[in-house]
């Protein structure tokens, strides 16, 4: 066989998102779009703030000389710079455009923090629930993913990780909002586990890192907030993206910032900006960097999303299936009312409502619903979960 074994089951391990697109768009093409219910894929359907469409057409026309001419790996001093003004004011400590580099989406961002951190065997802890490609990223670069659960309310299991960390743990992933789950982590938790950290740190004599994966920063509900991760813990590296912000997720248009007093900081940036070149990004995208330094205070509206994320937990609630309320992203985790979630799904499916099994985020026994799509999408799908949750109550 010409493929690998290693990406044959890679592929499997990743098919289950896929799988439900791929059946999605075969339902939709059977049944008509608008009778199919697709919550399967975490696709941003709000439109991106009414200054992109003015900023991009101003810099388009821009035919300044050298204005698509190679530039430093680590992107545009002065787009950086627009960051990390924003930054220092989400971080709570002053970040500088020293402090960062541009890169090709959030994805792009953990690949160039993976090759620069991790030696071959490295550990990586994971929180399940979890985005699968986090697996992948840490493997690609000889890194070894150790998964560890969080709570009954998806919160840190401060034990828990405890308990995985040994003389080979480089890094600990923090998503937060969470995709699957739509968790915020606290600034309680945060600082215990910054101290955690930091015994570990001590007890085993090597640098830990506390990486967090932020694209849904912005996507919060309920006056809900994102705590600072550089307020938590000086070893610590932020990664995001303006895929679900700015709804401009196939611009590939993202960033990362280390902490300002991060251990080794002069050679972690070079090694960062070396990662940036030789993995082929060479840098992020030129024209998207210089429209997202005009938008450091833009964002799609939230409230399309807080809308929506009231209607499918209302139809959640009222068909008695078990979840907590998210408190950002665009997503609901809500728990399986039978112990086989793949079953649970192909019930759903027969009403052509699309979920994804939570065993594909390492969390058996739930489901996820994207909650990004249409308003009648959602509505209409009451019935459906009625009828499913009738079934499920003949077993």
């Amino acid at each position: 066989m010409s493929v690998s074994d290693k990406m044959r089951v890679f592929a499997k391990k990743s098919s289950w998102i896929r799988q439900m697109f791929e059946e999605g768009a075969r339902m939709k093409a059977e049944h008509g779009a608008e009778n199919v219910y697709d919550f399967s894929l975490g696709n941003p359907d709000a439109p991106p703030p009414k200054a992109y469409s003015r900023v991009i057409k101003e810099i388009i026309e821009d035919t300044s000389p050298g204005v698509h001419s190679y530039m430093p790996n680590s992107g545009y001093p002065w787009v950086r710079e627009a960051i990390a003004k924003r930054m220092s004011v989400e971080q709570e400590i002053t970040v500088t455009k020293d402090d960062m580099l541009m890169s090709c989406g959030a994805a792009g961002g953990l690949n160039i923090v993976m090759k620069s951190i991790l030696n071959p065997g490295d550990e990586v802890i994971i929180l399940a629930p979890y985005f699968v490609e986090y697996g992948f990223y840490i493997d690609n670069h000889g890194g070894v993913a150790k998964i560890v659960a969080t709570d009954d309310e998806f919160n840190l299991d401060l034990n828990a990780i405890e308990a995985a960390i040994n003389e080979k743990t480089r890094a600990i992933i923090i998503n937060s909002p969470n995709n699957p789950c739509g968790q915020i982590y606290s600034a309680k938790a945060l600082g215990e586990l910054g101290e955690l950290l930091k015994r570990s740190e001590e007890k085993f004599d090597r640098v830990i890192f506390m990486l967090a994966d932020e694209p849904y920063r912005k996507i919060t509900f309920n006056n809900h907030k994102v705590p600072s991760i550089f307020k938590a813990y000086t070893n610590s590296i932020v990664i995001s993206s303006y895929s679900k912000d700015l709804s401009l997720p196939g611009e590939r248009i993202g960033y990362l910032a280390v902490h300002p007093s991060i251990n080794d900081k002069p050679q972690l940036l070079e090694a960062l900006t070396l990662a940036n070149r030789i993995l082929g990004f060479v840098n992020a995208p030129a024209l998207m960097q210089r429209v997202v330094a005009e938008l450091q205070n833009e964002s799609v509206d939230i409230g399309l999303y807080a809308k929506r994320k009231e209607l499918i937990c209302n139809i959640l609630t009222e068909t008695g299936i078990e979840f907590n309320e998210p408190k950002g992203a665009f997503y609901v985790f809500p728990k399986s009312p039978i112990a086989d979630d793949v079953k649970f799904v192909a019930m759903l499916q027969k009403e052509k409502i699309l979920a994804v099994p939570g065993v594909g985020f390492g969390s058996p026994g739930y489901i996820r619903l994207a909650f990004c799509v249409p308003d009648e999408v959602i509505i209409n799908s009451l019935a459906g979960f009625k009828r499913t949750m009738a079934n499920v109550s003949k077993l």
